[in-house]
């Protein structure tokens, strides 16, 4: 397609969205300014949005969001998940069906465009969110460019060119960017109204969780359970983690291809499960677990990425509500025998969860600590501390 071919930009457009295929969607660009490449993702979460935004796991991802009204709580300090950085380790793009709303929300202290400004996130307002959200689900998840520009000047060639050239997230280990450079403890508990988040005095139990990219949620949800939380960075190897002497290993949740960032992760993992000790994976750290137990993982047309998916704990028979946000999943075809499926998506039958038959070894590919259900899931941080034995 040649410049010329690209339709005529329409008065008053200050963004867009260049797909690889050569697709030109105009409309009202917010947050940030310039331009931020990556892979498009649906989101079909009605509230949350502002954890979505700041959630590692969306690194190198554009986000639209499939509910049309964005923005009415505004964003404060509390609901940021990421530990450090911006958007270049967690969503760098946002789309919306309407322009953010103005906050209306007591725990508000600036409203979504300003707050975008600031952490680098390009946003793009008044296009068709059905229909590209049509576009995802029947053809998989594009490569694109999303650029904002207030006197609306965009090379569109040169938009798609950058789009069609990028590989791709196969192959890509982006959990060591997403990581801390440095070991630190957190005792920082779940939202306690009207407290909020409380310091929690640490038990006789004791947690490393290697962090992928992880979120502030799950170190809260796992802090609440007593036990002292340290946290170190992905390329922490086991014996360095075993030497804290730890009760249990969190394997946390991150962005990028498991198999990539499992070529160092993997034979860390494969010790600590056999050192015995409790060991608990989430999103990133279950594909990665999988690995280590010799499953295999595959990139996923659309993905899970929502807070309304139906998950079954075939351990119980019970069905909760769960957060996903996910591009690979664990081909379950591909588990050993001493591996046994836990818990399964009611939508796409797709694997959701894993456990050694013999070991206090499990995972979980969604988030149990989003608590969409709202709390259908907070169970899991109690199944592990209670696989962890009291020093």
């Amino acid at each position: 397609m040649t410049a010329s071919s690209y339709p005529a930009l329409l008065p008053g457009v200050t963004g867009v969205l260049a797909l690889a295929d050569g697709t030109i969607l105009q409309g009202i660009g917010c947050g940030a300014t310039g331009s931020a490449l990556g892979e498009v993702v649906f989101n079909t979460a009605m509230t949350g949005y502002q954890e979505i935004l700041t959630d590692p796991s969306y690194m190198s991802q554009i986000l639209a969001f499939t509910f049309p009204h964005i923005g009415n709580v505004g964003t404060n300090a509390d609901d940021i998940e990421q530990i450090g950085g911006g958007s270049d380790t967690s969503a760098r793009g946002a789309i919306f069906r309407d322009v953010p709303t103005d906050p209306a929300n007591w725990r508000s202290d600036s409203d979504l465009d300003a707050w975008m400004h600031r952490r680098g996130v390009v946003g793009l307002a008044g296009i068709d969110t059905r229909a590209l959200t049509a576009v995802i689900r029947d053809g998989g998840a594009p490569h694109a460019v999303i650029a904002h520009d207030p006197d609306g000047q965009f090379d569109l060639e040169a938009l798609v060119a950058q789009a069609k050239a990028w590989s791709g997230l196969v192959g890509l280990d982006l959990a060591k960017d997403a990581s801390t450079l440095q070991s630190f403890d957190w005792d920082q508990g779940l939202w306690d109204w009207p407290e909020g988040h409380p310091r929690v005095d640490a038990t006789d139990k004791s947690v490393v969780v290697i962090d992928y990219g992880v979120k502030r949620n799950i170190l809260r949800a796992l802090a609440s359970t007593g036990a002292k939380i340290t946290v170190v960075p992905a390329s922490t190897t086991a014996e360095e983690v075993l030497a804290r002497n730890p009760d249990g290993v969190v394997l946390s949740n991150g962005p990028g291809d498991p198999a990539a960032t499992g070529e160092y992760a993997v034979p860390e993992i494969k010790k600590l499960v056999d050192s015995g000790k409790p060991v608990f994976g989430i999103c990133l750290g279950h594909q990665m677990l999988a690995l280590a137990l010799g499953g295999k993982t595959v990139k996923m047309d659309q993905g899970h990425h929502g807070a309304n998916h139906p998950v079954k704990d075939l351990t119980t028979g019970k069905v909760e509500i769960v957060s996903m946000n996910h591009g690979f999943t664990v081909d379950r075809d591909s588990l050993p025998d001493a591996v046994m499926e836990t818990h399964v998506s009611l939508f796409d039958g797709t694997n959701c969860g894993i456990a050694l038959k013999d070991r206090p070894v499990f995972s979980v590919q969604h988030h149990p600590e989003a608590s969409p259900g709202p709390t259908d899931s907070l169970y899991l941080f109690q199944r592990f501390a209670d696989a962890m034995s009291p020093r």
